[in-house]
């Protein structure tokens, strides 16, 4: 577990860098696409399906993001968009178009169906973690200016 830890941290900070994000902010990304993807694990190891976890996932995520977002003076979606990578079923889109060309319709539409729905359930978990006042995440703002200060 701590080595796909660790290669999240890689992968996510390597899509930051595709996405332009501030250098100062490679860490933080990487840290919170780790979250992610651990959150992921955790779920799966007990036993939940791949959509539930990569709801759960979606969701720590999103609310990691936005607190990085207050603490860091950052915009959240330069910690979600990235972050986001580790979860998005890439593999199942490309099993969907595998077998869509090998015509295998069946497996073509059992991983088709899937990867939609993980796809809906990462969108599930980042609304649900929308959901919650920004004003609840600008406090921990104004108490790292306090420390400083």
């Amino acid at each position: 577990m701590i080595d796909q830890m660790i290669v999240s941290i890689v992968a996510t900070i390597a899509f930051a860098v595709l996405f332009y994000v501030p250098k100062k902010e490679y860490l933080f990304c990487g840290i919170n696409g780790a979250i992610g993807w651990g959150v992921y694990l955790f779920c799966r190891s007990y036993g939940t399906g791949v959509t539930v976890a990569s709801m759960w996932a979606a969701l720590v995520l999103t609310l990691v993001a936005r607190i990085m977002s207050a603490i860091r003076k950052m915009p959240s979606t330069v910690f979600l968009i990235t972050g986001i990578f580790t979860l998005v079923p890439g593999a199942g889109l490309y099993y969907t178009s595998y077998y869509l060309i090998m015509n295998d319709l069946e497996r073509c539409i059992e991983k088709g169906i899937e990867t939609f729905k993980i796809a809906g359930a990462i969108v599930l978990g980042i609304i649900f973690g929308l959901i919650l006042p920004q004003s609840w995440f600008n406090y921990l703002s104004k108490i790292t200016i306090k420390r400083k200060g």
